[in-house]
């Protein structure tokens, strides 16, 4: 079995998070803003998965801790084929930020029927808040503490998050100083792994957009 890391790399106390979003869903492939909503993978994001799982069935995962969304307990489903004696934790802070009114809509028609709204959402930073949602800086708030727990109950063990979009990049753009504005740098890639690295109280960014097939070497 292969770490994320390579070992020289890594001392016993340090703990490996590896952040991977769920699969592609048909209200994603509709391009529907889902938040709190669900709905099931699509083909596309089964194949996904499946191609994830063969990547990391050769990786060393100690466990999963998970959203306990629908979405995200079938990617996890799919997971568990290639690592099926992964102990899982369903954690329903975890879930998705919650885009209150706007979820079931399209930012086309976001754009249409409330643009000014809109767009002062997205000047907002982390401050953004769909109406009768939640922001970004709360969706932070409830996230690090579960982060902080994981690591402190399982000290050098190499943990599979499975979750959100909204969760992984709160958690990367925080500790990447980011503002959560436009004009900002991309930094993160969809549908790829990214590894945090915490050794006691101590959390810091490891390498990011990571691809079954980009040929990444864990040994």
């Amino acid at each position: 079995m292969r770490r994320f890391l390579k070992q020289e790399f890594l001392s016993r106390e340090q703990t490996i998070l590896a952040l991977l979003r769920h699969g592609k869903t048909e209200w994603n492939e509709k391009k529907l803003i889902q938040g709190r909503q669900d709905s099931p993978l699509s083909l596309s994001g089964k194949k996904q998965v499946h191609e994830w799982g063969v990547f990391l069935q050769d990786c060393t995962i100690d466990r999963i801790i998970a959203s306990d969304l629908g979405r995200v307990q079938e990617t996890v489903s799919i997971l568990q084929k290639y690592n099926n004696q992964v102990p899982v934790i369903w954690k329903a802070a975890l879930r998705e930020q919650s885009w209150g009114q706007w979820e079931g809509k399209t930012f086309h028609q976001l754009e249409i029927e409330q643009p000014e709204k809109l767009a002062a959402q997205v000047k907002a930073g982390w401050d953004f808040c769909p109406p009768e949602g939640e922001s970004r800086k709360e969706v932070l708030q409830r996230v690090l503490p579960v982060i902080q727990e994981v690591v402190e109950q399982f000290p050098g063990e190499q943990i599979l998050i499975v979750s959100h979009e909204g969760i992984v990049k709160s958690l990367i753009y925080h500790l990447a100083g980011r503002a959560f504005l436009p004009e900002e740098k991309k930094l993160l890639e969809k549908r790829q792994l990214h590894l945090l690295i915490a050794m006691k109280e101590k959390l810091s960014l490891g390498p990011l957009n990571l691809l079954p097939t980009s040929g990444y070497k864990t040994k």
